[in-house]
């Protein structure tokens, strides 16, 4: 699931090449997606401009010279392509959209579970729970001090807690885990059970984590000043590296699976949690 480091990567990639470039031939070729109806996206895009694309937890936000949104939503399995229109098309493509200067935009879901919004500039409130949800982890205006008044609200295991969107929007289920790596906070913790300096170091953590992981990232998914986005995490320090040694103290990482999502922590750098066996074989050295 492309979390900040990804979007973030992407949305710098796209202001390089997109501002002031015009939208020529659009194919929707799998509706599903698309929230907004396929025909508007078809029939009026072509000829509007793209502008400064931004990004808003895990939206990448396209805003166009028409004062309308493209928002993109791209959940779990959704990937972003800019590449010469020769290039071979995934199976998966659902968005294709020409562009001024010769190079094609692509929306890719393999398992079509992302959302597509053509949208008023100012009507970015009409999609679903935009206005319900939370801060954006990298708002200025999420202090340490706002991020410990919100977590107030919260109770449970501190890793729900931070990949919850109502909290903090655009923290996924890899990056909480190096977040509360670098925090030293075991991710099965109830939150009632950390103080408020443990909270604060968990803010701290989690900037640090972002600020780190997004260059990474970024190396690995432009090349040649072209965009195929597939997930390269192998800089990753604790997720999915389960019997691979921390990087902090050499034990073995752990790995426990509930709920379809996989965890993966330090149990000697990240005390505490629930006395539980891991639940994958341990990766060979």
């Amino acid at each position: 699931m492309p979390e900040i480091p990804e979007l973030e990567s992407i949305r710098a990639f796209f202001n390089e090449q997109l501002p002031g470039r015009t939208i020529g031939e659009v194919q929707t070729r799998i509706p599903p997606v698309f929230r907004t109806p396929a025909k508007e996206l078809r029939e009026t895009l072509p000829g509007d401009r793209f502008g400064e694309v931004l990004r808003h937890g895990k939206f990448l936000l396209f805003p166009l010279a028409s004062e309308r949104v493209l928002a993109i939503n791209p959940m779990l399995t959704g990937r972003f392509q800019y590449l010469d229109p020769a290039a071979k098309m995934a199976a998966k493509t659902c968005l294709v959209a020409d562009v001024e200067g010769g190079q094609q935009f692509r929306y890719v879901d393999d398992r079509l579970m992302g959302k597509v919004y053509l949208v008023g500039a100012k009507e970015l409130d009409a999609i679903p729970n935009w206005a319900t949800n939370g801060p954006d982890l990298l708002d200025p205006a999420l202090t340490e001090d706002a991020w410990v008044a919100g977590m107030k609200r919260y109770r449970g295991a501190i890793k729900g807690i931070l990949t919850k969107a109502e909290f903090v929007q655009g923290i996924g289920n890899a990056y909480s885990d190096e977040i509360l790596w670098e925090a030293q906070i075991n991710p099965y913790t109830p939150k009632t059970q950390l103080s408020e300096e443990d909270l604060r170091r968990l803010h701290r953590a989690a900037l640090d984590v972002m600020a780190w992981a997004t260059p990474l990232v970024r190396g690995r998914m432009v090349k040649d000043g072209k965009l195929d986005y597939e997930e390269r995490r192998d800089f990753m320090r604790v997720h999915r590296l389960g019997g691979k040694p921390c990087p902090r103290c050499g034990t073995a990482i752990s790995e426990i699976t509930a709920n379809q999502r996989i965890t993966s922590f330090c149990r000697t750098c990240q005390p505490g949690g629930p006395a539980m066996k891991d639940s994958l074989v341990p990766a060979k050295p």
